[in-house]
């Protein structure tokens, strides 16, 4: 049975020109069970994770500001978020999601957050709406415990993951690989293992070929034994902030390519959701559910 962590802080609320986006995280699970792609009883609720587990990634000077409600008016800006209490311990449930998703992939294949991948997040500061880097926060974690020797982070949101890519710079055994718009924030791109910065206005075509490309080359070559995938639906041509051309069929045919590579080769996977700006709701909730839809199809 495949596992899905969602708990209802996910859709913690914030001040009226933020409320939208995050409607989604409320409206994919209900959509998912109403139409009976999945069942309760596959959804779990995360407890906060461990400020241990979240120091091996961040600094304990910056992870400090978070938990006393330190900020300065200059870094909320650069997170995009007023400081809450609530919104700490969101982005704590979140990163447990995602550790707790790890264990249930090691034995379905795949499990999903319907949250997380707030990639963004550095060691020391947050930016662009993250505050803790979840799945670099339980990358560390799965190397330091030794359930994982070899780690591949599939970033196919259209922002590049920067702050994913600076913690690991010099960490061999996490090997980051982002597709991402070539003129989109951040404005100042990290150095992924592998970056392939895309074109405004690339197509399906176009963009499936340099994934079809590069994806099976990285599994065979560096031979993850775990993989984290961060599904973004905002590479849709509907999205406000994309600047790309893909459709909904292009962006269901990436997330079905991305979970046949990895589950051709044995690799279980951890899925976080990413952004999403589309100006329908409706669009964004169901490219985000074919992302779920799939992993039922391919994995069981």
């Amino acid at each position: 049975m495949i596992r899905i962590a969602f708990d209802p802080i996910y859709a913690h609320p914030l001040p009226e020109g933020h409320r939208f986006p995050m409607l989604k995280y409320e409206l994919i699970p209900e959509q998912l069970l109403y139409e009976g792609s999945i069942t309760k009883e596959q959804l779990f609720s995360p407890t906060p994770c461990e400020d241990k587990i979240i120091l091996q990634t961040h600094t304990e000077t910056y992870y400090q500001k978070l938990l006393q409600q330190t900020l300065t008016a200059s870094e909320q800006r650069k997170v995009g978020f007023p400081q809450s209490p609530e919104l700490t311990l969101r982005e704590r449930i979140i990163t447990q999601g995602t550790l707790d998703c790890c264990r249930y992939a090691m034995s379905q294949g795949v499990a999903l957050n319907v949250a997380g991948g707030t990639h963004h997040a550095f060691a020391d500061r947050g930016e662009g709406f993250c505050l803790l880097n979840d799945m670099a926060v339980v990358a560390n974690y799965l190397l330091d415990k030794k359930i994982a020797n070899q780690i591949l982070i599939i970033d196919l949101d259209v922002h590049q993951g920067n702050g994913t890519a600076k913690i690991f710079e010099n960490e061999s055994r996490v090997f980051t690989f982002s597709m991402h718009g070539a003129h989109n924030y951040p404005f100042h791109k990290e150095i992924s293992d592998l970056d392939i910065p895309l074109p405004d206005g690339i197509d399906d075509a176009a963009y499936l070929a340099l994934l079809q490309t590069h994806l099976p080359g990285l599994v065979q070559t560096i031979r993850p034994d775990f993989s984290f995938y961060l599904s973004g639906v905002d590479i849709l041509s509907t999205d406000k902030f994309g600047k790309l051309k893909i459709s909904i069929e292009g962006c269901k045919a990436r997330d079905r390519f991305v979970f046949e590579t990895l589950s051709r080769n044995n690799i279980p996977v951890t899925v976080a959701m990413g952004g999403g700006y589309s100006p329908d709701i409706r669009t964004i909730v169901e490219a985000h559910c074919n992302t779920f839809r799939l992993a039922k199809e391919i994995y069981g």
